[in-house]
C-alpha cells in the first residue's frame, strides 16, 4: 500500500470507484481513454488501477491527442499498438480517426474515459469526450466519466458559442470557449442538450470534495501534465489567455520558452513600450512586465522558423476571477496595432484566417475586430451567451 504523496482534499473519480469495489463496473469488459494524468492521489495510473481490480476485465486502452502515456507531441498522430506495460490493445483516437469506430468497441461493454481536461473547449480532450459518448451510443455501449476538477474553478465562462459552420476538433460542440464545468458535468450537458448525435447510456462517478470555488491547487491533489505546453495547474489559466492569437503564427507566446502561454512576443516589438501600453489599460486581475527572450526550440507557430530574440510582456494572472482571460489576448493586438500601425497582423497569414475562426467558433470576432483594432467591438458579441449558457448547464451541475 503506498504512503499518501499529498493531503488531498479531493478525491477524483478513480478513487470514489475503487472505494465502491468497482460496483459499476464488475463483470464488465472495459476499454479506457486516459493519458498520464488520469491518475490516483498517489499518482498511479487508471491503467493500472483498472487493469489490477477484481472483477473488472480491462481489455481495450483508447490514446488521444499525445497518447495514453503521454509519448505523442502536439498534434502528431497517435500511434495504436500495445502498450507496454501492460500487453493491452491501444486504439488510436488522435490519428485517421478521433472518434471510435465499431471495430474498435468491439467486445467491450463500457468505454470509461479518465483525463483531467484545463475547461477551454480548444483543447482537445473535451471534444474526444463528445466523440466517444457519440460513438458508444451508436454501437451499445455504456460510457462512464470518472470526474476531476476543471483546474478554472466552476464559476468562469467566456466566449461565445460555436456557430455553424465553424465546428472542427477545436470547437466540436456549441459551448462557450471557456465552459466552466468539470469533465462529468460537461458529458451531462452535452448528452442531455442534443448536442451529441446520439444519447449515450452515461454514468459519471463524481469526485469526493469538489466545490465550483475551487482553483486545482486548492484540491491538494498531485498535477501529472496532461499535455507538454500545461506543465502547471496555472498553465490552464493561462492557455485560453494566449491560445486564441497563437493560431495567426506571428507572435509567440512562450511555446518554445519556459513560459508557455505566459507571453505575448515578437521580433519586432519593443518590451518597454508594449509593457507600458499594457499595463496601462488597468486590465482587472492581470500585470505585465517587460520580456526579452530566445527561444529553445522552434515550433510551427512560432514567429519565425528559427530561434530569433523576441520581445514583448509576460502576463501575471493577480485574480483569475476577475480577469477576462480570453479576451486579455485581443487587448495586446489592440496595443500592437496603437504601436506599429504599419504592422498588418491579420494580412501576414491570411491562410490562418479558417483556423483562428474556428478557434473563436465564429468569423464575427475576426471581422469585427478588424475593422478598427478595438475590444469595444468583439467584447459584447463574445460575452453574448454566457448568461444564458451559465443557467442551461447550471442544471447539470454535480457539485
Amino acid at each position: 500500500m503506498f504512503a499518501m504523496l499529498v493531503s488531498a482534499q479531493v478525491k477524483p473519480g478513480i478513487e470514489v470507484l475503487r472505494d465502491n469495489g468497482f460496483k459499476q463496473l464488475q463483470g464488465k469488459r472495459v476499454g479506457l481513454v486516459t493519458n498520464p494524468s488520469g491518475i490516483d492521489n498517489n499518482l498511479k495510473s487508471t491503467v493500472d488501477i483498472l487493469n489490477e481490480a477484481r472483477g473488472v476485465q480491462l481489455v481495450a486502452l483508447y490514446g488521444p491527442e499525445h497518447g495514453v502515456r503521454g509519448n505523442a507531441h502536439a498534434g502528431d498522430a497517435v500511434s495504436s499498438g500495445v502498450d507496454p506495460k501492460t500487453g493491452i490493445k491501444v486504439h488510436s483516437l488522435f490519428g485517421k480517426t478521433h472518434k471510435p469506430t465499431p471495430e474498435m468497441l468491439a467486445g467491450i461493454d463500457v468505454l470509461v474515459y479518465d483525463i483531467q481536461d484545463i475547461g477551454c473547449r480548444s483543447y482537445t480532450f473535451c471534444s474526444t469526450m463528445g466523440v466517444c459518448m457519440e460513438a458508444c451510443a451508436e454501437c451499445g455501449v455504456e460510457f462512464m466519466v470518472l470526474d476531476r476538477p476543471n483546474p478554472l474553478g466552476g464559476n468562469k465562462v467566456e466566449g461565445c458559442l460555436v456557430e455553424p459552420g465553424y465546428t472542427s476538433f477545436v470547437s466540436k460542440f456549441a459551448i462557450p470557449y471557456v465552459y466552466g464545468l468539470t469533465p462529468g458535468e460537461l458529458a451531462r450537458y452535452l448528452n442531455e442538450e442534443g448536442l451529441t448525435t446520439s444519447k449515450a447510456k452515461l454514468t459519471v462517478i463524481p469526485m469526493e470534495g469538489w466545490t465550483r470555488e475551487m482553483k486545482f491547487r486548492d484540491t491538494g491533489m498531485p498535477w501529472v501534465l496532461p499535455s507538454p505546453q500545461i506543465p502547471t495547474p496555472e498553465s490552464a489559466f493561462f492557455y485560453p489567455l494566449s491560445g486564441i492569437i497563437g493560431e495567426l503564427y506571428i507572435f509567440n507566446t512562450g511555446i518554445g520558452y519556459t513560459l508557455p502561454f505566459q507571453l505575448f512576443t515578437a521580433t519586432w516589438a519593443d518590451a518597454d513600450r508594449v509593457c507600458d501600453a499594457m499595463n496601462a489599460l488597468h486590465l482587472p486581475g492581470l500585470n505585465f512586465r517587460p520580456i526579452n527572450v530566445k527561444p529553445f526550440f522552434v515550433t510551427s507557430v512560432d514567429v519565425n522558423q528559427e530561434k530569433k530574440e523576441v520581445h514583448g510582456v509576460q502576463t501575471y494572472i493577480t485574480d483569475v476571477d476577475a480577469a477576462n482571460l480570453t479576451l486579455t489576448q485581443f487587448y495586446f493586438l489592440q496595443v500592437m496595432h496603437e504601436l506599429y500601425p504599419d504592422v498588418k497582423i491579420f494580412e501576414q497569414n491570411p491562410k490562418r484566417y479558417n483556423m483562428f475562426d474556428k478557434v473563436c467558433g465564429s468569423k464575427e470576432i475576426r471581422e469585427r475586430f478588424t475593422r478598427r483594432y478595438r475590444v469595444e467591438d468583439i467584447a459584447d458579441y463574445w460575452n453574448k451567451d454566457n448568461e444564458s449558457f451559465k443557467a442551461r448547464s447550471s442544471r447539470y451541475y454535480l457539485y
